[in-house]
Formats: structure tokens, sequence, C-alpha cells
């Protein structure tokens, strides 16, 4: 252990006479450690096994939190085994003192007992991020999952068992603000003076109660589960195994692998949202179908690889971020610009004609014609699936359609959508006139 030092202090009252020597013995190392990591705030929740040795009567502990960000009013202590005969009854900080605590433990039997002592800490975080690697032909992924844990609390969590909460958390006080006041470890903002020390015992219940309740609602058998709780956007992500991660040190753990998921390719272009570039999207579906499906996917960064055969060798597709992707939904990841597969949308003509008036001569409505060549060229060498999306800028308009457009849909009241399935290495050119009324015209 690095910075958290511990010594226990034996005392039997009475049994000693007065100016009697107390013998200081260190406590032994950790029997185990679990660590539940938010990653919407800075704040974990530790639980440490311990197995201490307690004389019958009043056993008093020191412990002392320097050069770390525990919150000390969080500490708690409790006998793992024992009930009815072992009570933690007092944790007092004594006066004239930085960053030490005492517990005092009443004890009806003697020998070694399993405790375990909690706090909240500050300093440990933790993100998600995968890695993608398409097939040669583009239709399956190889995904890996993993998330980075990063430590800067103070102190080294050897051999931890990490558990890791995705979801908001509402602090009234950051714990590393907490961690760092001086005695009597009051909130920074006002409160009662009998309210001081219970606000870090309410603040750490609260944390326990919501982590309660997702662990009755999830399954905890299984390693490496994240699932979504019922009545809230909280998961509960457990990694299979113990890891040590040491203070200022950040460790890379894997949470699953799937191989062969089915992915879409889907290029789109769109004046409005990319101006002239097309962006690559991959389309993943979050079902069993997909060698998914048993957990939600929770948000992150994903970079996509592309396999170029059996020498193993591979090439770099693009990126993206995105939130998490439910059980049973899909997601089309946006991998960002290309250069190998280009639409041009050019306004071959414009004319204006129809035209309706008023009694007084005024113009009262007439038609707009546009007529625009659209062409589509994928210089891969795999056949691409292309999207363009037109925006007309009305809703009272008719269309004329020609040339090789692939499939067309009305998706709304002023755009259409053309999707174009394109050869490798092929060039594909198709036109359409619009008919727009405006006034009069539009009735």
């Amino acid at each position: 252990m690095r910075y958290i030092l511990w010594t226990f202090i034996a005392l039997l009252l009475g049994a000693l006479p007065a100016g009697a020597k107390i013998d200081l013995v260190s406590l032994p190392d950790r029997d185990s450690v679990q660590l539940t990591i938010y990653n919407s705030a800075d704040l974990t929740l530790v639980r440490e096994s311990r197995e201490l040795t307690l004389q019958k009567g009043v056993n008093r502990m020191q412990f002392s939190w320097a050069n770390t960000l525990i919150d000390p009013t969080s500490l708690e202590m409790l006998p793992r085994s024992g009930a009815g005969k072992i009570d933690v009854f007092d944790l007092s900080y004594p006066p004239r003192t930085d960053n030490l605590g005492v517990w005092q433990i009443e004890s009806s039997i003697g020998g070694k007992v399993p405790m375990q002592i909690s706090y909240l800490t500050s300093g440990l975080s933790w993100r998600p991020f995968y890695i993608g690697t398409l097939s040669p032909n583009e239709q399956t992924l190889d995904l890996q999952g993993y998330v980075r844990v990063s430590n800067a609390s103070g102190e080294d969590y050897e051999n931890a068992q990490v558990r890791l909460i995705v979801g908001e958390v509402n602090l009234l006080d950051e714990i590393a603000t907490l961690a760092r006041r001086k005695h009597p470890y009051g909130s920074p903002v006002a409160r009662p003076e009998e309210d001081q020390i219970a606000y870090g015992q309410r603040a750490k219940a609260a944390f326990e109660t919501v982590e309660a309740e997702m662990i009755r609602t999830t399954a905890m058998a299984a390693p490496k589960k994240i699932e979504k709780k019922g009545v809230s956007e909280y998961f509960l992500y457990t990694i299979e195994g113990t890891e040590t991660i040491a203070h200022r040190w950040s460790k890379r753990l894997p949470s699953f692998r799937a191989g062969a998921v089915p992915v879409v390719n889907r290029y789109k272009y769109e004046q409005e949202r990319f101006g002239d570039a097309v962006v690559r999207f991959l389309r993943i579906e979050n079902d069993r179908k997909s060698g998914l499906g048993q957990t939600p996917v929770p948000a992150g960064e994903l970079q996509v690889f592309r396999s170029l055969g059996e020498d193993r060798r591979l090439a770099f597709v693009g990126r993206s971020r995105f939130k998490y992707i439910p059980v049973g939904k899909e997601a089309d990841l946006n991998l960002g610009p290309v250069e190998n597969v280009r639409v041009e949308a050019v306004l071959m003509h414009q004319a204006t004609g129809s035209y309706t008036f008023f009694k007084d001569g005024n113009i009262s409505g007439w038609d707009e014609e546009l007529g625009y060549r659209i062409r589509v060229k994928n210089r891969r060498p795999v056949a691409a699936a292309v999207e363009i999306v037109r925006n007309v800028g009305s809703s009272n308009w008719e269309i004329a359609l020609s040339g090789e457009y692939g499939e067309y849909t009305r998706v709304d009241a002023d755009s259409v959508k053309f999707l174009l399935n394109t050869a490798p290495r092929s060039e594909t050119e198709f036109t359409y006139t619009l008919t727009i009324h405006h006034g009069k015209r539009a009735e």
C-alpha cells in the first residue's frame, strides 16, 4: 500500500495499569479491494476487506489518509462476521491533527475478524473505447471493446476488482474538494455544526442506495456485463478478474470481443449537412444476430481498420464517437469524409413559367423549374452504397427522374433521397427536374 497508513491500538479497558505501554500493531495488507468508478463524476466507492486481530473489550484503530483524495467523512467500517459481537461505535477526528481518524471497536470476542472498510475518493476515472477491423469485403467487423482506467487518487490499488458505472450523478460537493478540507471536515458550503460530519456519510449512503438498486436489478454473476437499470440511465459494468492500478498510471483493460459482426457501409451526401464531401457511415445493430445484443454498448470512440488480406496488413478507415447503443437498436457511426467516393451535383438549367395574375395585373403565382445532374464516382475496389439527400426548400413540388438513380424515396415534405449501389471503380449519372409551385400555383 502506497500512501494510506494504518496502525492498530488494542486496548482492553481496565486491563492495563496506569502508565502501561500501548503497543502499535501495523495492519495486514488488504485481502481484497473493490473499486466502483463513475465516469460522469470524479467519484469512486472503495471497499477494502482486511482481517483484523481484535481483543475482548475496546479496540482503537488509527487511520491516516495523507496525500490521498479520500473524503474522510465517508469512512465506514463494518464487521463481516461475528454479528452482534462486534460494534464499531465511533469514528473521531483528534483535535490539532490533520488527515487522521480513530475508530473505536468494542468486541466481545478475541481473535481474527474480517472487516470491510469503505470510503469515497476521487482521482480515479475510466473511459471506453473500441477497435474494429473490417473484413476485406467490408461486410463484417471484428469488434474489440476496452476501457482505460486512470489513477490520480494518491493511492495504489493492488489486485482490485473493478466495476464501472455509466450514468449522471448529482453531487452537491466535489469529492476532491471534500478530501482537501481541514479539520473538523465540514462541507465547503455552510451547514449546521451537528450536520457537518453526517454529510459525508449521507452522500456515501446515497451512492450505495443507487448501487444497491442497480445490483438488485442487474445480473451480477457473469463478468463483463453492462445491464441497464430499469428505472434510470445507469449501467453497471464488471471487469473480469482483478487488476493492479497504481497511482499515476493508466491501464487498458479488455471488456469484450465480438467477431464477424454484420455491418452496413453507407456513403452519405447532403450539402446542407456535409458540404461537398461524401461522409462514410458504418451501421451496427446491437442484437443477438450480430453477436452482440446481450448488453447496451457504452458510449465511446471507435477506430476502424480494414484488413487487406491474409498478410494481416491493415488500413486505417476512420474513427467515430458515439452515444451508447441500447439492446435491439442500431447506430450509424460517422467515420468522416472520404476522397475515394465522390458526388457532383450540378444545376444544369433554371427557368420560370406558368404565371397566374391578380385582376390588377400583378403576378399571383408561378412555377420554377430546376434541372440537376448528379454524378457518382466510386474509386474503391469494392462496391459502395451511396445515399444522396436533396432538400427542395418547399413542400409544393413535383419531380421527373431520368438515368440510373437507384432507389428513390420521398423522405418528407421537402426532401428526397436516392440510394445507389455502385460497382467497384465505376461512375454513375442521373438527372432530375424539380418543378416548384409558388403563390397561387401552390394551391
